[in-house]
């Protein structure tokens, strides 16, 4: 699980990194919001800590953006900023859980155990989330009606993003930005391409194309 970090204040960025380094976690860090945009819009992870109150563009403007170009990483705002009208602000930036400085670190691995559990992130890289379908990105394996089937990672990767956003229509412009790098984005055809070799192996019925969408993952 790939985070990315953005908080200013140097002593707590560093804790912070070291905490969930010791767990674990692959960390990448950033001081001031222009350049954890550069970095968002370049790598992919899997949750954003973002500080609010940062040089640059402010923490809520950053995942406002974020958002609006489809980019739907899992973020909690870290701030010192407490009041209500601050974390309705943050909500409706796009974040899905608020934790106010000071904080124990305990409470943040907490509140990312609960991030993984609702988004489906495995420390192991395996997703099981329909009755028969396992992903194992780690042995680059799908596993279906008891057979193992080894596939290329970007099909696993766009595999598992459809199915965590199972029964909602997915673009093509939304897998790239959330499985992809912008200087490294697939073409439209290439993404036809994985979808293709996945139905091959899952039947017609679990991908579904959605005319002038993308893409749908059909839940049993």
């Amino acid at each position: 699980m790939k985070i990315f970090l953005m908080e200013d204040d140097l002593m707590l960025n560093e804790i912070i990194e070291e905490y969930l380094s010791s767990k674990g976690y692959p960390v990448t860090t950033a001081y001031t919001g222009d350049e954890a945009e550069e970095r968002l819009y370049s790598e992919v992870f899997d949750l954003l800590l973002l500080d609010v109150n940062v040089p640059g563009i402010n923490g809520f403007e950053l995942l406002k953006e974020l958002r609006k170009r489809d980019i739907h990483t899992p973020a909690i705002f870290i701030t010192s900023l407490d009041m209500v009208n601050d974390i309705e602000k943050g909500f409706e930036s796009g974040c899905d859980d608020y934790i106010k400085k000071p904080f124990e670190l305990k409470e943040l691995d907490l509140r990312i155990k609960n991030i993984k559990r609702l988004f489906k992130i495995n420390e192991n890289e395996v997703l099981d989330e329909a009755t028969n379908i396992i992903l194992d990105k780690k042995n680059l394996l799908l596993r279906f009606n008891d057979n193992e089937i080894h596939i290329a990672l970007k099909e696993l990767d766009v595999l598992e993003y459809l199915i965590k956003h199972k029964n909602n229509p997915v673009s093509v412009e939304e897998l790239c930005s959330n499985i992809w790098s912008y200087e490294s984005s697939p073409s439209a055809a290439t993404i036809r391409t994985y979808i293709k070799n996945l139905r091959k192996i899952l039947g017609e019925g679990y991908i579904s194309n959605i005319r002038g969408v993308g893409y749908r993952f059909n839940s049993k």
